[in-house]
């Protein structure tokens, strides 16, 4: 029996790396997490991001623009 083929694309990544794949500075980043503009998990003490958000914050602000 196979197991479930995942997808290569994690769902949630860490603050710095949510940062670095938008091009913003972690500051910024909790600005928009604070603004309800980014999706936040808490996973123990740890803080992750959807990429999911990260997508549809692009998609606004494209349409925005």
């Amino acid at each position: 029996m196979n197991a479930p083929r995942l997808s290569p694309d994690p769902i949630c990544v860490r603050v710095n790396d949510a940062a670095r794949i938008i091009g913003v500075g972690r500051t910024k980043l909790y600005e928009l997490i604070a603004a309800g503009e980014i999706e936040t998990v808490k996973l123990g003490k740890s803080t992750r991001i959807t990429t999911a958000s990260l997508h549809d914050l692009i998609r606004r602000q494209r349409g925005a623009g």
